[in-house]
């Protein structure tokens, strides 16, 4: 089937780029979308809006020193538009903002370049930016960055996210005051009286539709007179911070659609990109597509999920994409490639090495083992390890990286001991890699899955008033809003106690060890494992491996066989600002601990490790268990 060219119409004020299929008129030369045409809809965007406020790029930015995650709001406007490509096979424009001293103080300091291309036979248009900071330049903060589009609420009502996460969305106007009740932070809101009766007692939350960044692929909106899809999909995760495990935004309410590329959220301050005085920088983010489909109406609307799945699936294995322009985008013989195989060795589980079956295996900047989930400055590319522990890193951009992995079913974070350089073109072969978990002694008891999450551990049913219908079933029951309120109605005076060898972990271990509500406020919480042993070695040295998931404003202190010590046995002082508790993410950052706990603390018998987190000023602090091991002395090699 042949297509028409691409078209290129320039006005004083506008520019729009035209295929046959779809149109796009960006404003100029601020490089805002305000108009997108397609099957018989004259825009898909919210023509209620003003110009500015419809398809955009923006950001978050702050002083250097601010300590925290909010800052000025900036959404980009281009002052210069230039036109790089103009064929028939393609159309590339740009937007550019530069910065210059004068602007100290008003802009952020940074040159940025808003790309959008269009191609022939393509039903969409892509989107990229290159950001750049000039040595000399004064240092700041940027929380966040991002592509949001406002689609037409009279058209778009269904949203999908995944599979398994689709449904009608109540509209932006029920969040409005008199439609609503605003929960513990003001994007929760409980629908009292929302215009379409049906989400009456509903809790909307745009955070209840995050996913991790490794399945942040495809999402969107269908509207189903015309049947009409709106969907974003991200080919590539190498450009967005924190690693394949890092949650984000996706779709809400709004009908809002977004490309998150840097942010702070289930993070906190520690994932804030930060630059100092004098440091140069840059960094491209993108390209992802902004894909458009229809179907006959006699068709199931749900065909336009199946569809853009598909597209997704080929925009994938197109990445990296040979049609942008930008010198500062590579392709893919100009990228490189490493292999390898990584092992587990753990005598205490097997003799032999053990594969690293479905191991997370990434090149990121140089850091410390783990150190990835908190990078933001540069660009980070994994893969999963096969069967027998296989790797293979495609596309990777020039430059200096380490090697970093961890492995489902094991502890801790493998780091490589050497600095990998990858030139354009190069294939590098690495030896067998072998991981040593961290591992002392035998395991005497367990408690969870080492999986970086705590979905294993016991989630209760929501609270009627706060349904989410989406997530009444299913693996994603974590996802419904207020269950951190549901310890305190399980656990009213006393805390949790869990007996091993008598309790399960996915009906006896709450998934937060959240706070309790008194009457005054809230308190911190303090748990008890109860356990025996048949025999200890008084002058032996056990550990206890505390592997977290997740910890918001909290402090956890250990205890063996009495309820306080002052001071603390052991405690990991005030740590993390992650908020998953509160924002429905079933992890955030993983932290692990080990306690060396001496024989003489332990009896034969009857004993009791006590786990308090002391912190109890608001709801949403606590900690997240990945998993709990406690290990014997070490046995003869």
């Amino acid at each position: 089937m042949s297509f028409p060219g691409v078209q290129l119409q320039v006005k004083d004020a506008e520019v729009t780029m035209d295929n046959g299929i779809l149109q796009v008129t960006l404003s100029k030369p601020d490089g805002i979308v305000t108009r997108i045409q397609y099957n018989g809809i004259d825009n898909l965007l919210e023509e209620r809006n003003e110009k500015d406020n419809r398809g955009y790029w923006d950001l978050v930015w702050s002083e250097l020193g601010f300590t925290e995650t909010t800052g000025t709001y900036d959404r980009i406007k281009g002052t210069t538009f230039s036109i790089i490509m103009e064929n028939e096979e393609q159309v590339e424009l740009s937007f550019v903002r530069t910065w210059d001293p004068s602007l100290t103080g008003k802009l952020v300091a940074l040159n940025i370049d808003k790309r959008f291309i269009m191609l022939r036979g393509s039903s969409g248009f892509y989107s990229y930016g290159i950001y750049e900071r000039l040595q000399d330049w004064p240092g700041f903060n940027l929380p966040e960055t991002r592509i949001a589009f406002k689609l037409s609420k009279d058209w778009f009502h269904f949203m999908a996210v995944a599979d398994d996460r689709q449904r009608k969305m109540p509209l932006p106007d029920d969040r409005l005051p008199g439609r609503c009740e605003v929960l513990a932070y003001p994007e929760a809101v409980r629908l009292t009286n929302p215009i379409e009766k049906e989400f009456t007692g509903e809790v909307d939350d745009k955070y209840e539709y995050s996913c991790d960044d490794k399945d942040i692929k495809l999402h969107g909106w269908m509207c189903d007179d015309p049947p009409t899809g709106f969907w974003q999909i991200t080919p590539s995760n190498e450009f967005m911070s924190g690693g394949p495990l890092k949650q984000d935004l996706t779709s809400h309410v709004g009908p809002t659609n977004l490309a998150m590329f840097l942010s702070a959220h289930y993070a906190g301050m520690d994932i804030v990109t930060i630059f100092a005085d004098g440091e140069a920088w840059k960094k491209v983010f993108g390209p992802v597509f902004m894909y458009v489909n229809c179907v006959p109406e006699d068709v199931d609307l749900h065909w336009l999920w199946k569809d853009a799945k598909e597209q997704m699936l080929l925009e994938v294995g197109k990445w990296p994409y040979p049609f942008p322009a930008s010198e500062d985008f590579p392709s893919s013989d100009q990228r490189g490639r490493v292999r390898g195989r990584l092992l587990v060795q753990d005598r205490y589980i097997s003799e032999d090495f053990i594969p690293s079956n479905e191991a997370y295996v990434g090149l990121a900047p140089p850091g410390e083992a783990g150190s990835w989930q908190l990078e933001s400055k540069g660009y980070q590319f994994w893969t999963m390890a096969d069967q027998d522990g296989y790797f293979c890193i495609k596309d990777v951009r020039e430059g200096d990286y380490n090697l970093y992995a961890w492995v489902p079913g094991f502890i801790g974070d493998y780091q490589y001991n050497e600095t990998i350089s990858i030139t354009k073109g190069c294939t590098i072969y690495l030896d067998d890699l072998v991981y040593q978990p961290p591992r002392d002694g035998p395991t005497l008891w367990e408690i969870g899955i080492p999986d970086r999450t705590a979905a294993e551990f016991y989630v209760p049913d929501p609270d009627p008033k706060y349904i989410n219908p989406l997530y009444l079933n299913g693996p994603d029951r974590f996802r419904q809003y207020g269950l951190w309120e549901r310890y305190s109605e399980l656990y009213p005076e006393e805390d949790l106690v869990y007996t091993i060898g008598v309790s399960e972990y996915s009906n006896d271990w709450f998934f937060a060890q959240v706070t309790r509500k008194t009457d005054n406020g809230y308190q911190g919480t303090a748990w008890q494992i109860r356990f025996i042993l048949d025999n200890v070695e008084q002058s032996g040295s056990y550990k206890l491996r505390l592997a977290l998931a997740s910890a918001n404003q909290a402090e956890l202190q250990v205890s063996v066989n009495q309820p306080t010590q002052d001071p603390p046995f052991f405690t990991t002082g005030l740590i993390g600002k992650d908020n998953a508790i509160g924002r429905h993410g079933i992890h955030g950052i993983y932290r692990l601990r080990s306690v060396d706990i001496p024989g003489s603390m332990l009896t034969p018998g009857d004993n009791t490790i006590y786990l308090t987190q002391t912190m109890g000023t608001s709801p949403l602090q606590g900690i997240m268990y990945d998993y709990i091991r406690l290990e014997g002395p070490p046995l003869p090699s």
